[in-house]
């Protein structure tokens, strides 16, 4: 069972899970509005890697950022290669689903201290038509500036908020309450989730398809993709299968499911990862 941990990184209190291991060292990034928690069932079934699984800025029990201070793909990427400084990391795999496969895939665009990405139902980030770029920008200042009168709902137990993920999320009753557990504080009254309300607010700006296309094409590591079927509305196919074409080394491995497919079919996934990881190995030493 991976043990928590905290850190300071860049002046940020940074915390997650962690659980040693003699393999290749994987960094974990997990989805929007989750948490650390999120790769647990995954991690029994990948005993050997050393595993940190990150509670990404504003997530979990990790400190939200400084006013002002925007949530973003750049300072995400800055995030993940600072963590990776405090561990003491040169190079590693990183392990992403949904917004953090988004993350990892796009870090290693940019930084060849990447060895392997292994992008879980996401490569490469959500696209933006460029006819909805001015609403979309005015909708998120919109939301920032209300922030400040935003209240944050009480829950009196943990029984709603499970059953919002189960809903929301097609999740078991298990996986709900696992990033349940992590994504709330206890406050006067109950519980409130712990999430920084400003990851509520719409994306200011999201990047064109030509610009994603770019992107993965500068991915020089070997990339192994796991998409759930059937996919989800917001990521269609073929659109998520075309983007593999741009990868120079992608795999794509597709396993019946739902988005959370790495918390619900956990042993299916951690064997597409377990042959991608030996795969790699085997070519770099022939």
């Amino acid at each position: 069972m991976p043990h928590p941990f905290s850190m300071m990184v860049a002046g940020q209190a940074v915390s997650g899970l962690r659980r040693g291991g003699n393999g290749p060292r994987v960094l974990a990034l997990h989805g929007w509005l989750d948490n650390a928690a999120s790769f647990v069932p995954l991690a029994g079934h990948l005993p050997d890697l050393d595993l940190v699984l990150l509670d990404l800025p504003g997530h979990g029990h990790s400190a939200h950022l400084p006013t002002g201070a925007s949530y973003s793909t750049p300072a995400a990427i800055c995030h993940v290669l600072d963590v990776a400084d405090a561990l003491g990391w040169d190079r590693f795999t990183l392990l992403g689903h949904s917004m953090g496969a988004g993350i990892a895939s796009l870090t290693a665009a940019v930084s060849d201290r990447v060895d392997r990405v292994i992008a879980i139902e996401a490569l490469g980030g959500l696209r933006g038509p460029d006819d909805e770029a001015a609403q979309r920008l005015r909708d998120h200042v919109e939301a920032m500036r209300g922030m400040a009168t935003k209240r944050l709902r009480v829950f009196p137990d943990l029984a709603a908020p499970v059953r919002a993920r189960m809903m929301v999320n097609q999740l078991s009753a298990e996986s709900a309450r696992l990033l349940v557990e992590r994504g709330v504080r206890e406050v006067p009254g109950g519980f409130s989730w712990c999430s920084d309300p400003r990851l509520m607010a719409p994306t200011a700006i999201r990047m064109s398809e030509g610009q994603i296309d770019n992107l993965l094409q500068a991915i020089a590591c070997p990339v192994q993709v796991i998409y759930a079927t059937p996919a989800q509305a917001y990521y269609p196919e073929p659109l998520r299968t075309d983007r593999l074409r741009h990868l120079r080394d992608g795999r794509l491995a597709v396993l019946p499911g739902t988005h959370h497919v790495h918390m619900e079919s956990p042993a299916a996934v951690a064997e597409v990862i377990s042959r991608f990881l030996e795969s790699v190995a085997t070519a770099r030493c022939g």
